[in-house]
């Protein structure tokens, strides 16, 4: 797994200050994508231990609240991004985690992908849905385009049916 970038800071990329990791890779080519360069999944570095320290020293920053994944799309590489996603919970067992992804919900349920599936018992919000430029709003919080959902995981997995996150919870 190669990772594209890292913003110790991002206001943008889920609430409070978050550690955004891009994960690079994918296939899914949206229209006015905001990080074309990332859907080659040879793009940036392969992710090492130095790499990987960096990120969670950077996690121990108290003002940050979570981590998140974008990309490219974290879940061409989700039993590289679980795999990360334990290791971190080690040190850090009630981190909040975001992942972007421009599947759905129903077509990674729907799908055979067991590590994408398992990734979604690992994480608070997944935020889903390609990127459709005739939708953008940058008027609203944390996504790009209307048609995106917040979804609250561990609910909806214990519920059987999408259940979403509310914004008012930001």
């Amino acid at each position: 797994m190669n990772i594209a970038g890292i913003n110790r800071e991002s206001i943008v990329d889920g609430p409070g200050m978050r550690v955004t990791v891009f994960v690079s890779g994918c296939y899914h080519n949206c229209p006015g994508c905001h990080n074309p360069e990332a859907q080659n999944f040879k793009f940036g570095e392969p992710l090492t231990n130095a790499i990987f320290k960096d990120i969670l020293d950077s996690l121990y920053n108290p003002m940050v609240s979570g981590i998140t994944f974008s990309g490219g799309d974290p879940m061409y590489s989700a039993k590289e991004v679980l795999d990360m996603i334990h290791m971190i919970k080690l040190s850090i067992p009630n981190i909040n985690i975001w992942v972007y992804t421009g599947f759905t919900w129903e077509e990674i349920m729907n799908g055979s992908d067991y590590w994408m599936k398992m990734l979604l018992e690992e994480i608070d919000v997944l935020v889903d849905g390609r990127f459709i430029e005739e939708l953008k709003d940058y008027s609203q919080s944390f996504r790009g385009s209307t048609n995106q959902r917040f979804i609250d995981c561990k609910k909806s997995l214990q519920y059987g049916e999408v259940i979403e996150y509310i914004e008012e919870e930001f």
